[in-house]
């Protein structure tokens, strides 16, 4: 494993690559790996060679009452992780690097980033999309992998591709959970034994609508309503969205009649998490992944 800490280096990585007509593929990440990172990289790996993997932090995506400063950073760790895995390159940008003086330039994608969790970390997806055409500039990779458990994120990402005529092809990855279902995230290390039982009520929110889905329920309103119930009764979580919005506009849906997203967030003690199920419309019912 290579690992690359400047732009000019790992452009002229990535150009090597291309002109030995290798597929080339890109997971981002904000480093504190975990197995959800791992998962998108055993995908890269069995599709893409050479796979960069990029370790950046990125200041534009957090706001000011954000936790930037006590983000994780154990880069040894994931370091090792990651030659362990067996990728070919790992590029690990400085903020200065990625953003030198007098840089000006922002990416927001109109319609998609002011709502859900644009809502309530406003500027977020503004960051996110100026990083992630940063990093399709300079790596340049035929398939980039994301993970399903950011969804809005990645439908975000998607429409820029589709808006600007890039070239990566986005591949979206199932969420990878905890064996009592908790969606794996960096942010789980920030919560104490009884904040971490108490956040698998999320997944056991999306479970019921599922069984309610595949009981006949068809009314958002009643299904919201549920859900919402049975993240209020969990002690010490307190619920910040629940909604029910189609997967292309993520605008919210009356009853299910598409393919929709039902998305939740929520602080557990001081820490915020998401999750969400993918409801898929099929010829005669409906299909709920979480």
């Amino acid at each position: 494993m290579e690992t690359i800490h400047t732009v000019a280096w790992m452009k002229q990585g990535a150009r090597e690559a291309r002109a030995q007509e290798r597929i080339l593929g890109l997971v981002p990440t904000m480093g504190a790996l975990h197995e959800g990172h791992l998962s998108l990289i055993r995908e890269a790996k069995k599709r893409c060679s050479p796979v960069v993997v990029s370790i950046f932090i990125n200041p534009k995506q957090f706001g000011p009452s954000e936790d930037l400063a006590k983000y994780p950073r154990p880069i040894e760790r994931d370091r090792a992780m990651l030659e362990e895995i067996g990728i070919d390159y790992l590029f690990a940008p400085s903020a200065e690097e990625m953003y030198p003086a007098g840089f000006r330039t922002t990416v927001v994608v109109e319609g998609l980033s002011d709502r859900l969790e644009g809502r309530s970390r406003p500027g977020h997806f503004r960051g996110v999309a100026t990083v992630v055409l940063k990093l399709f500039e300079i790596v340049q990779p035929r398939l980039s992998f994301f993970g399903r458990k950011d969804a809005q994120q990645v439908r975000i990402i998607r429409q820029m591709v589709h808006d600007l005529e890039l070239d990566p092809e986005i591949v979206v990855c199932p969420i990878a959970r905890e064996p009592d279902g908790l969606a794996i995230s960096s942010r789980n290390v920030y919560l104490n034994a009884a904040e971490r039982q108490a956040a698998t009520v999320l997944r056991r929110s999306l479970e019921g609508v599922r069984e309610e889905v595949a009981g006949g329920e068809r009314n958002v309103s009643r299904l919201l309503g549920n859900l919402s119930e049975v993240i209020k009764r969990q002690a010490g979580v307190r619920l910040d969205y629940a909604e029910i919005v189609d997967a292309e506009t993520f605008e919210p849906v009356i009853s299910l009649c598409k393919n929709c997203y039902v998305l939740v967030a929520a602080l557990v003690g001081a820490t915020r998490l998401i999750d969400n199920a993918l409801i898929e419309e099929e010829p005669t019912s409906f299909r709920v992944t979480i």
